[in-house]
């Protein structure tokens, strides 16, 4: 699988985490950066990155870090496409996959409190495959919304 990564300053030690176990993994990691935690930059310049890579098929899957994964998944999410959730349990990494289809998740570099559990929610996020069914109408409607969006602000 083909996995765009990125974060801010904050999220950059997760990131090096992340990166190193999507390898071991033997994923193809594209890291957009951040290239270091020394240096306070903004998350966006790294979300919306990951966002596109996936929203055109150049990634499968992303996965974003800032401080609380929170302005990295807004910022990730205004990019068509992406459904970008963030994730602090197994529970969540489990149903943001199953019920919403994300294509995108958010991790918080200065809220996650032990790394291992980050990797382990990586895990279960990439192993969960959507549930279709009702959850597939729901995210329908989110795709269409998208659509009409794109067509009333005349970029379609």
């Amino acid at each position: 699988m083909r996995v765009a990564i990125g974060s801010d300053h904050a999220g950059f030690v997760l990131k090096e985490r992340v990166k190193a176990e999507l390898m071991k993994m033997g994923h193809e990691v594209q890291d957009v950066g951040t290239d270091s935690a020394e240096k306070s930059v903004d998350y966006p310049d790294f979300a919306i990155p990951v966002g596109e890579r996936v929203a055109s098929g150049r990634a499968d899957r992303g996965v974003v870090m800032c401080a609380t994964g929170i302005g990295a998944s807004i910022a990730a999410n205004k990019v068509e496409g992406v459904r970008a959730s963030v994730v602090t349990s197994d529970e969540t990494a489990r149903l943001t996959r199953q019920d919403n289809d994300s294509n995108v998740l958010a991790l918080g570099g200065r809220t996650t409190a032990n790394l291992d559990d980050a990797i382990r929610w990586l895990d279960i996020w990439l192993a969960t495959p959507f549930a279709g069914g009702r959850h597939e109408r729901r995210v329908q409607k989110i795709t269409d919304f998208e659509a009409k969006e794109r067509h009333r602000s005349g970029t379609a």
